[in-house]
């Protein structure tokens, strides 16, 4: 759900297995650079308890706050509803969101689990970038 309970007119799914990096952080620079009428939501195949510290730490430093964030499941009707869905990248071809995510995008960044701060800074540009690329293309 968007703002004040509305759904939002377009989404884009982000997925990672533990939703606990890569998505989330896609997530909030997608709410920071989303034109109007699009909104962002992500999941994991399997999610964490938790989001990563370092990711929201790298983000508080980028401006945007994903400290309130939880991870969550993928679930059918997230899938079924995205106008574009966006496969993180993953090594596990077991839990890989691939598997269910049926057409979508691969953007193949490196999972910052258990990486120094400054790597997780360096996938968090990337991630910016990328999201600032699916930005332009929307307009």
């Amino acid at each position: 759900m968007g703002l004040f309970g509305k759904k939002p007119e377009k989404y884009v799914l982000f997925a990672c297995i533990e939703n606990a990096g890569r998505s989330q952080m896609a997530e909030g620079f997608f709410r920071k650079y989303a034109p109007k009428g699009w909104n962002a939501m992500s999941g994991g195949s399997s999610p964490k308890s938790y989001v990563n510290p370092l990711a929201i730490q790298v983000m508080k430093e980028a401006g945007v706050d994903i400290s309130n964030h939880k991870a969550k499941i993928l679930s059918e009707d997230q899938i079924r509803g995205a106008e574009l869905k966006v496969n993180m990248g993953c090594m596990d071809t077991t839990e890989c969101p691939s598997l269910i995510l049926g057409n979508y995008v691969d953007w193949g960044i490196e999972d910052p689990k258990d990486k120094p701060i400054e790597k997780v800074r360096e996938i968090r540009d990337q991630i910016e970038t990328k999201v600032k690329e699916l930005v332009m293309g929307l307009k």
